[in-house]
């Protein structure tokens, strides 16, 4: 149990770290794009290795597959809720003139950019908030069943680590240029890493002795939720600000991610 609260209060630092960082400091659009597509890599790592490859093991193909689509499914239509939520009075765009997503503004991060107005309102700030307790929570419940299960999860843990990172980071920017204050916002993303902690206490306890199968879903239904944030926010993000450069950074955070799921 030690180590599940040791595991879940360094994934869930990222947070913290983030958000002070965010609170203080504008960095370069570029910086934030690698930081998202490191992060892309890794996660990619945490879910073929560790999320779906122990769903499938645990629970078979379709009870994994399901799970995932279900996830999937899930982190979609919230995604698209939140984005919505994000926006304030969104101007009509081209189809194909990719804005990036209305919850991660990194305009409120980046300097010499010029914040969007749902950060202006603070919407973006606590959608992406909402965001990343959404897929923060099966993640972080994985974890604890990774630890339970005696299968490792130094892999997951990183990814989601440097994934909480620049979420919080971009997210506690957007609440400052809101206005809120230095305070209410820390305290904020640290209610969210408390609650994360908490979801990885709980993997590791009450569902480390269930049923292999019943495992096997919160294993594939964060998957899901995974693979879904990579595709509709981490990795347009990135390519958004950072261009092509991007992809040796998420190819050096899949590698660093791949190395440590086999220590």
């Amino acid at each position: 149990m030690m180590m599940s609260l040791m595991f879940g209060v360094v994934a869930s630092s990222a947070l913290i770290i983030g958000a002070v960082i965010g609170v203080r400091f504008d960095l370069p659009k570029r910086v934030l794009a690698i930081l998202l597509s490191f992060a892309a890599g890794s996660l990619i790592t945490a879910l073929a290795f560790e999320l779906f490859e122990d769903a499938f093991e645990q629970g078979g193909i379709w009870r994994a597959a399901l799970g995932l689509l279900a996830g999937a499914l899930v982190f979609t239509v919230l995604s698209a809720l939140l984005d919505r939520w994000a926006q304030a009075g969104p101007e009509p765009e081209a189809a194909d003139d990719y804005q990036g997503s209305a919850k991660l503004d990194t305009d409120a991060a980046a300097t010499g950019e010029t914040s969007s107005k749902a950060s202006t309102r603070g919407a973006a700030g606590l959608a992406l908030l909402a965001a990343v307790t959404l897929d923060g929570v099966p993640e972080n419940v994985a974890l604890g069943v990774a630890l339970g299960g005696g299968t490792g999860g130094l892999a997951l843990l990183a990814a989601i680590f440097v994934s909480n990172l620049p979420e919080a980071l971009v997210g506690a920017s957007s609440m400052r240029a809101q206005g809120r204050s230095t305070g209410r916002i820390l305290g904020l993303w640290g209610a969210c890493a408390v609650l994360l902690v908490l979801a990885v206490v709980i993997g590791a306890g009450p569902l480390s002795g269930a049923d292999p199968e019943a495992i096997s879903l919160p294993l594939a239904f964060a998957a899901g939720a995974v693979i879904a944030s990579l595709a509709d926010t981490l990795m347009p993000e990135a390519y958004e600000h950072g261009g092509p450069a991007v992809a040796m950074s998420t190819a050096a955070g899949f590698v660093l991610s791949f190395v440590l799921s086999l220590i």
